[in-house]
């Protein structure tokens, strides 16, 4: 009997692992792979803010930036580095919307010598991306296998009909659910990074057509949330590995003068984004039961999300997209004290919101 079961080993799972490791819950992660075998594996891990005009997403994003620095550094410091971030404008739409976050924002601006693009440069970090991953979920008990089946009986779960568990995470990304919910749709986002040999030499951490790492023992990394139409369980076709190098390279030598060049290493996997950008963190709604709910009017505009029916002790934290590493250690916190204390989670991240709106247009 597990206290509670975590499908999913990737950032998101592996995290909220971590925020049950000071109770004395008795914590399992199941992975079909292995941990941070997929999207997060392929991650560069840069923890930044985003370089946006005002939003929710801008908004929760600086406040989980904030938190995941003090956090990784506390908790990961031998695994977290910390190195200046230099965002290059792509365009002179991105160049505006940069002069306006320099204008708006309260974090502190770092100065960039002999840089003539427009630029926004401020202290941030990148971590170790599958080691950090190991860390949190080492005092959880890791499971290497898929979960087909999960069946809620007598007021506990059953795990393809062999592992009991009180509560349940789905952590799983953008690949098929385990639970289907109509409401509940992902954006499907392949990531490739490579891990190149070079000559150059690079102190910074810089993101413009694709994100570079600094220099590390000659190794420098390069990704990009790279393709938004391949997916490894639809699309037909193998992803073209040579022809992501090739891409990942070339827009990286807009940037960066790069020299003797050799890839050593590639990674790729799937991660997910939700249709409104915002993270999903919370318990899951029951679509069908709460349609039936003929007390709820659910085409009002202003919905209690109190009034729906939900799983029985089943949550999950997704959506990140391409900020899951500044996002998971902050939303997991938020997630795991309402596990435990049923601390309110925010409404903008609340998977409810995907409800609310999908039964408006089932109902209009």
């Amino acid at each position: 009997m597990y206290d509670v079961a975590i499908i999913g080993a990737g950032i998101n799972g592996c995290a909220i692992a971590y925020e049950f490791s000071t109770t004395n819950k008795r914590i399992a992660i199941f992975d079909k792979e292995g941990i941070a075998s997929g999207g997060s594996g392929a991650a560069g891990a840069f923890i930044s803010p985003k370089f946006s005009k005002a939003g929710e997403l801008k908004e929760l994003l600086s406040d989980a930036f904030i938190y995941s620095m003090k956090y990784y550094e506390k908790h990961f410091g031998h695994i977290f580095t910390k190195a200046p971030l230099l965002h290059l404008a792509k365009d002179e739409e991105d160049a505006q919307t940069l002069r306006s976050f320099k204008q708006n924002t309260t974090l502190k601006l770092l100065e960039v010598p002999g840089e003539t693009r427009e630029y926004v440069s401020i202290d941030a970090g990148i971590v170790d991306a599958k080691r950090v991953c190991e860390a949190m979920a080492k005092s959880a008990e890791f499971i290497q296998e898929e979960v087909v089946t999960l069946t809620f009986l007598d007021g506990y779960w059953l795990i393809n009909e062999e592992y009991t568990v009180k509560e349940i995470v789905l952590a799983t990304g953008a690949y098929r659910p385990i639970i289907r919910e109509p409401y509940i749709q992902l954006r499907g986002i392949w990531g490739h990074r490579i891990d190149i040999q070079t000559t150059t030499q690079n102190s910074l951490s810089i993101h413009q057509f694709v994100s570079i790492a600094p220099s590390k023992d000659g190794v420098i990394a390069i990704g990009a949330t790279h393709n938004v139409h391949y997916h490894p369980q639809t699309t037909k076709e193998p992803y073209d590995v040579t022809a992501g190098r090739r891409e990942l390279l070339e827009k990286a030598a807009k940037t960066l003068k790069l020299e003797e060049v050799e890839v050593i290493k590639d990674y790729t996997g799937l991660r997910s984004g939700s249709f409104d950008y915002i993270p999903m963190i919370g318990p899951v709604v029951m679509a069908e039961e709460t349609l039936r709910n003929s007390e709820i009017n659910l085409t009002r505009k202003a919905q209690d999300y109190l009034e729906y029916s939900y799983y029985p002790g089943l949550y999950m934290i997704n959506g990140s997209g391409g900020y899951g590493f500044v996002f998971a250690p902050y939303l997991a916190k938020a997630l795991a004290e309402y596990i435990v204390s049923g601390k309110e989670i925010n409404r903008e991240v609340l998977p409810a919101r995907f409800f609310a709106r999908w039964a408006r247009k089932v109902n209009s």
